[in-house]
């Protein structure tokens, strides 16, 4: 592995007394002839850095969709949780992490890089005991190796996850991924150098009667920049995906709701006099038009004629108005 380009604390201590001082030392005569120019923090181009905001959404919807891979695994639905995305070095990362992982390569098609998909062997064990119909636990071991049973688990979670990975960036980006490969220890992966940067999300499994566990999904900084514009943008594609399943529903609710049908078949008209003449047993003439109109929520639906449909008195519509 290169050596880590983490400050040491001789470094980060000559580096205060310097931004507190604003002088600059040199030691044997090293540095005397340079010019010394000031420079103010923060004027260097960081933007990509600085927000990630399409891609946190495309992080929480692929935590939502994760659910899915996991939960006919476990047997529970587990509830996931992205963390916002960092930037290290991919050697700050890597230190950070166990001799012993799941480390599994893919290239991008589009943007013409790589993305890492990293799995400690604890979440892989409680996967495979919990698939297998074991409980939700732990298994401790000191294997440096999975069991063939363990690299099924992970070529399904992987196969499965990468298909949502791609579902969630679809609004955003269409991509497309090709598996280059998986190593078990970090220092003989050939993802990117040790000094490159690296956009790390990590995501958190919250499963019953144990300890979280956590995956990672790395994509290279280099990577994600022809894209940096729409990373930074708030506003997600304009593509729209019909949901059949729901335009199904909402068409099924709506056939359902009851409405009140009724058809005239007559308005007399009566004067006042003779309507205060009218007593119980008087007949009241009612003109019956060829036409009766029908109503539907009192509004004026249909034309039709009167008529008998199995010995019931009915109304044949004759013209949709």
């Amino acid at each position: 592995m290169a050596d880590s380009r983490k400050l040491t604390t001789d470094e980060v201590n000559a580096l205060m007394e310097g931004l507190s001082t604003g002088d600059v030392s040199s030691e044997a005569g090293i540095g005397k002839d340079l010019e010394v120019a000031p420079f103010s923090f923060g004027t260097d181009d960081l933007s990509l850095m600085g927000d990630y905001y399409a891609l946190r959404l495309i992080n929480e919807r692929f935590a939502r969709f994760a659910r899915s891979v996991f939960q006919p695994m476990l047997r529970v639905q587990p509830r996931i949780s992205s963390f916002p995305p960092e930037v290290k070095t991919f050697d700050e990362y890597s230190s950070s992490l166990d001799s012993f992982m799941s480390l599994s390569t893919y290239r991008i098609e589009e943007l013409r890089g790589s993305l890492l998909v990293v799995f400690s062997p604890a979440f892989i064990s409680i996967l495979t005991n919990a698939y297998y119909g074991g409980n939700i636990e732990v298994l401790k071991t000191t294997r440096q190796e999975f069991t063939a049973t363990e690299e099924r688990i992970i070529e399904m979670v992987n196969v499965d996850l990468i298909k949502q990975l791609k579902l969630s960036w679809k609004d955003l980006t269409p991509i497309n991924f090709t598996k280059l490969g998986r190593e078990m220890n970090p220092q003989f992966t050939n993802f990117v150098d040790a000094s490159d940067l690296v956009i790390i999300c990590s995501f958190v499994v919250q499963l019953p009667g144990v300890d979280a566990a956590n995956f990672d999904i790395i994509y290279p900084l280099q990577t994600l920049k022809p894209i940096a514009s729409l990373l930074r943008s708030r506003v997600q594609s304009d593509i729209v995906e019909d949901d059949v399943s729901w335009k199904d529903k909402l068409e099924s609710a709506i056939l359902e709701i009851p409405l009140d049908i009724k058809a005239t078949l007559s308005q007399p008209m009566v004067n006042m006099a003779k309507l205060l003449r009218v007593k119980a047993g008087d007949t009241i003439q009612i003109p019956v038009s060829d036409k009766i109109d029908v109503y539907v929520e009192d509004i004026k639906m249909f034309n039709g004629d009167l008529g008998e449909y199995k010995g019931s008195a009915a109304v044949n519509i004759k013209k949709r108005i």
